[in-house]
């Protein structure tokens, strides 16, 4: 079986970062839940896939962070087993400035919502 990290991590540069694959990407309420908690750690925090409770299988989990990395709106790197994720701000705020800002708040209404179906006041922590 191959490892993980057989895999090179593919990240588009700050210039390549396209509209509408940014806001493709944030379309789904998982990827936006995703983005507000990453959100919770910034700065310099960065998150393990593993810490996320999302109401997803494992191999979905594993596509919706895929498809955040494509699109350029987290930087995700391998640490021995496991692999860590944070948003990169700096590149999104240069080059759609505010649209991170609108996605980490209604990713906090995606917790919010998911935290009050399920009777607790955090989800993810």
């Amino acid at each position: 079986m191959a490892s993980r990290t057989a895999t090179d991590l593919v990240h588009p540069d700050r210039d390549e970062l396209r509209f509408t694959e940014v806001t493709a990407a944030l379309s789904d309420p998982v990827r936006l839940a995703i983005v507000a908690r990453l959100a919770e750690v910034e700065p310099d925090g960065e998150l393990a896939c593993t810490t996320f409770a999302l109401p997803v299988s494992k191999s979905t989990q594993s596509g919706h962070f895929r498809t955040l990395r494509e699109s350029g709106v987290i930087r995700q790197r391998d640490e021995g087993t496991r692999r860590l994720n944070r948003l990169r701000r700096s590149d999104l705020d240069r080059r759609f400035p505010g649209l991170l800002d609108l996605a980490v708040a209604s990713g906090r209404d995606v917790l919010d919502e998911w935290s009050a179906a399920r009777g607790v006041t955090a989800i993810g922590a």
